[in-house]
């Protein structure tokens, strides 16, 4: 069976129910490469482990009762560090929340609760999430598991390093512009951004809006599709949500079998013009060319999403509004006090979001909905849109983000991020597939991507072209080294060490970061 901790959710499932594995015997797997990794990749930062081990023994005793179990029964699932999680730390990423112990459960982590899972611990993010680099002030950066030297991707890094080095099989992580599908594509992992609503956000600060979706990842799709049939649950917390729909979540633990040879595949390497580097371009040319050999059909996909980055823009003005303009006072850099002087660049993006015009924001909610039926019409004709992950491989995790591309110019931070950005403004379901290794040896991730309200059959199309990938050494689901992860050591990262609830972190010295970088970011 080797480490019990690699075992898939699924694997680890179906071991569990017939008496060959225990709650406990998992847990303990998944710790101990907590411990062997966390100096290397820094993942998972908040820790309570006498409480998962509870869980973990009070799982084994009710299974040996015959107890009625939920479908996660023992299974630790990391948990994102901007979920509230019940008498276990949840810091936001910001030194302000450093202390905070939250009594009650947000609804994605209450749903998870409930399913009898076992909560191992809080995975790194940026400050309040705002970012697709994992770097903040309190914890410092979360390390690449292929090159803890490079980027991980973010927001939700500390999940998807968690799964691809085997500290938990389930994690939960959320997605505004990319955060669940670039660091699952940066780290060989799977994820689903699922059609707006179809996870309920009780935190939700808008009515109606693409953005702030939160979801499931793990390291296959129909592990992905196992935790999605609970987070999607429709429990109390969900009628907070006013973008939630009546489903059957349970569903989509039983996707459809689909037929890989019968694909009708579209593909776009740049969504119709957006900026992408010419490595991911050869890789991701040599990887529709292995696609063809498995599917039905594949064609180049007529669409142009070219101006979505300026609707993103535009909307993210709005967003940026309506979320803080309570609270703003608390982003003022020079401001004194607990909350004084973090994340200064959600206050210059407020600033500027209030020297944008309504009519600016008119023009860019108009635009979205042309854009949404232009891609939706391609499914009239295809099965499935495929692109990229991330318009370029893993950089130095001390950038914000890359300032060229190919000696192209990155205006903005959201401008290299404009393949996932693009896809959230017209709203349609992606599923982040793990497609081999690039060539610099990190890993390479598409996006694949459904007609609304598809998500169950956009999942078991996934789960096809997974399983027809699995039988191709250069497109499998890579695996980082652990043993050598074990070896690694890079002590200005992990300055803030574990953090357990008993025991409030620290922040990290000032030295550990060039001025202008790293936790200076957004």
């Amino acid at each position: 069976m080797g480490e019990p901790c690699d075992l898939t959710a699924t694997q680890a499932r179906q071991l569990m129910a017939t008496a060959e594995l225990s709650a406990v015997e998992l847990l303990e797997s998944c710790l101990a490469r907590a411990d062997a990794t966390h100096e290397a990749v820094n993942a998972l930062v908040i820790r309570d482990d006498d409480a998962a081990r509870a869980t973990a023994r009070a799982i084994d005793d009710a299974r040996a009762r015959g107890d009625e179990l939920g479908p996660l029964a023992g299974l630790p699932v990391a948990i994102k560090d901007i979920q509230a999680t019940a008498g276990l730390t949840t810091t936001y990423g910001a030194v302000p929340f450093a202390d905070n112990v939250p009594t009650a459960d947000d609804g994605i982590v209450a749903r998870v609760r409930a399913a009898d899972a076992v909560i191992i611990g809080k995975t790194n993010t940026p400050e309040l999430s705002i970012g697709a680099n994992t770097v903040n002030r309190l914890f410092g950066a979360t390390g690449n598991p292929f090159d803890p030297s490079l980027t991980c991707g973010g927001s939700s890094g500390g999940s998807a390093v968690a799964l691809s080095c085997g500290i938990a099989p389930l994690a939960t992580g959320s997605d505004h512009g990319g955060s669940l599908r670039i660091p699952a594509s940066y780290c060989g992992v799977a994820a689903h951004r699922s059609t707006p609503g179809t996870v309920a956000h009780d935190e939700r600060t808008i009515g109606r809006t693409n953005y702030s979706v939160q979801g499931p990842m793990a390291r296959t799709v129909s592990d992905v599709a196992l935790l999605l049939s609970v987070v999607a649950g429709r429990d109390r917390a969900a009628r907070r949500d006013p973008m939630a729909f009546p489903l059957d979540a349970g569903a989509f633990a039983d996707l459809p079998v689909v037929d890989v040879a019968s694909l009708r595949v579209g593909v776009s390497a740049d969504l119709g013009g957006l900026l992408v580097s010419d490595a991911v371009r050869t890789v991701f040319a040599d990887r529709v060319e292995r696609l063809s050999s498995i599917v039905g059909s594949v064609e180049e996909a007529t669409i142009d999403l070219s101006d979505a980055l300026e609707v993103d823009w535009q909307l993210r003005s709005d967003i940026f509004a309506t979320n803080y303009h309570r609270s703003i006072h608390r982003f003022d850099p020079d401001a004194t006090g607990p909350d004084g002087g973090f994340n200064p660049n959600i206050r210059a993006t407020y600033d500027e979001a209030l020297r944008t015009t309504v009519l600016d924001i008119a023009k860019a909610r108009r635009r979205q909905v042309e854009l949404y039926r232009a891609t939706d019409a391609l499914f009239d004709t295809l099965d499935v849109l495929i692109c990229p992950g991330v318009s370029v491989p893993p950089f130095d995790w001390h950038q914000l983000y890359p300032a060229e591309i190919d000696g192209r110019p990155v205006r903005n931070y959201m401008a290299w991020l404009g393949l996932s950005a693009a896809l959230t403004v017209v709203g349609h379901p992606v599923t982040a597939l793990p497609c081999g290794l690039d060539g610099q040896g990190t890993p390479f991730g598409l996006q694949l991507v459904g007609p609304s309200y598809s998500d169950r059959q956009l999942l078991g199309i996934a789960a096809a072209i997974e399983a027809g990938f699995a039988d191709d050494p250069i497109t499998a689901r890579p695996v980082p080294d652990v043993d050598w992860l074990g070896t690694v050591q890079t002590p200005c990262r992990t300055e803030g060490r574990l953090v357990h609830t008993s025991a409030p972190p620290q922040q990290l010295r000032p030295g550990c970061f060039s001025e202008g970088r790293g936790g200076r970011r957004r």
